[in-house]
């Protein structure tokens, strides 16, 4: 039986969820991470897809984006495939990285969509990262800034205009 067909129309909010297969790691350190976070920028600004927030954990990771005219598949190959393919030399592997399709639930723009970043942002945050002085409001912004500044370097690096919004 085939797949049903996604939902997706230019301009669609969804909720984007990849998984590691059989539950293994897709982000090994912060080159891994690094990469991912690049590439999401990089194709987000070739394809006119807008960031809204992303959480990358060991092996899975979320994004809420807004699709542009390719669509949200076109956007999703391009990134996971150069992904996989990027992990996969530099880690001296072969054969599938993701598990199954990505998973992508539209969202509404209200009030939900507040909801969807602040899960996203929480995500990964646990108490063990805390510092002695911090609460976990403090973590949280501490985190933000600290990939504020991944963006403003990708930035300017790859000198492309990207819509990533925190």
């Amino acid at each position: 039986m085939p797949r049903r067909a996604r939902l997706d129309a230019e301009g669609a909010i969804h909720h984007v969820i990849v998984r590691g297969i059989e539950q293994r790691r897709i982000f090994d350190d912060d080159g891994d991470r690094g990469n991912f976070v690049s590439r999401l920028a990089t194709v987000a600004a070739e394809t006119d897809t807008t960031i809204y927030a992303w959480a990358l954990l060991p092996n899975h990771a979320h994004a809420l984006v807004r699709s542009g005219p390719l669509g949200l598949s076109k956007y999703m190959r391009r990134l996971l495939t150069g992904h996989a393919v990027y992990y996969n030399r530099r880690h001296e592997r072969t054969g599938y990285l993701f598990q199954n399709r990505y998973k992508s639930l539209l969202c509404e723009e209200e009030p939900y969509f507040r909801e969807l970043i602040r899960y996203i942002h929480l995500n990964p945050v646990s108490y063990t990262h805390l510092r002695a002085h911090e609460t976990p409001e403090h973590l949280v912004c501490r985190l933000l800034l600290e990939k504020k500044k991944t963006i403003n370097h990708i930035s300017k690096r790859k000198k492309c205009n990207n819509k990533i919004i925190l």
